[in-house]
């Protein structure tokens, strides 16, 4: 082979190597938070694809078991850690006794079930101050639990799974949109302080998603209306640009890339993966 063509083809080699996307999680490790099925398994399924050590935090020991056995296996192996989100003091002591005795976690995925529908009027001062500590009380204690290992490690990534009604209220959701609004504020501060650090904290909105939760909410509002559940889902799509619902791994897919390194200049951000429902910018 002639020394032009080696050189032409060594060219070639450095120029595709230089424009690849980095999308490599090796050597990284990630806590995802509501991780046995739906949004949270997905994100974790996407993240383990990418390289990434993956452990998983839930409420339940056997769901844990099964969950982590669908992730593609990595160089160490993944994890669980059982914690309840409706006590923010044992999310906090779990997850401390864990990062005491191990390596840095580099990339945390908050993520747990919504409030119960209903009208913000009719609301409970209790159902928004249970909100209120299960999703921004164990947040900030996960947050603050774990940037300090980002910051000596030098990259962090902290993504919240939120809602659309940070951008637009959703009806009949008083509580959640309230909270959602509380946690994308909060996650923008942090976003501002902790940029510096290269850690950056970014929030994923996801639109009705075909998982467990948004077969509850269609069987319930079914039961109401007298539609079967197939009509309730489908005006649901209807609704949406796309006019189908989301898949749990198109969100996940989302939030993987937020953790990678190509994302790294994107900090203190909503988006949206909701096939374009969302009426607002």
């Amino acid at each position: 082979m002639n020394t032009l063509l080696l050189e032409t083809l060594h060219s070639s080699a450095e120029l595709t190597e230089s424009t690849l996307m980095d999308l490599q999680l090796t050597q990284k490790t990630a806590l995802v938070c509501g991780s046995t099925q739906g949004i949270g398994l997905a994100a974790a399924q996407e993240l383990a694809l990418l390289g990434a050590r993956v452990i998983l935090l839930a409420r339940n020991a056997d769901k844990l078991k099964a969950a982590v056995a669908t992730l593609s296996p990595v160089d160490r192996p993944h994890a669980t850690l059982v914690a309840d989100f409706s006590d923010p003091e044992a999310v906090k002591a779990t997850v401390a006794s864990y990062v005491a005795e191990n390596a840095p976690i580099h990339i945390l995925v908050n993520n747990t079930g919504g409030p119960a529908g209903g009208p913000a009027i009719k609301a409970g001062v209790s159902e928004f101050l249970a909100a209120f500590e299960q999703h921004l009380v164990c947040n900030h204690h996960l947050v603050q639990t774990l940037t300090p290992g980002m910051q000596s490690a030098g990259y962090g990534r902290i993504i919240n799974v939120i809602s659309t009604s940070v951008k637009a209220p959703l009806n009949n959701l008083g509580v959640s949109n309230t909270i959602r609004g509380a946690v994308a504020n909060w996650a923008k501060t942090l976003a501002n302080e902790l940029g510096q650090h290269n850690i950056t904290v970014n929030n994923v909105l996801p639109g009705a998603t075909d998982t467990v939760r948004l077969q509850s909410i269609a069987e319930n509002k079914a039961a109401k209306t007298g539609k079967s559940v197939d009509e309730v889902l489908d005006a649901m799509a209807q609704v949406v640009p796309m006019k189908r619902v989301g898949k749990a791994e198109e969100i996940g897919s989302a939030i993987a890339f937020l953790a990678s390194p190509a994302a790294g200049y994107i900090n203190g951000i909503n988006l949206p993966v909701d096939g374009g429902r969302t009426p607002s910018l």
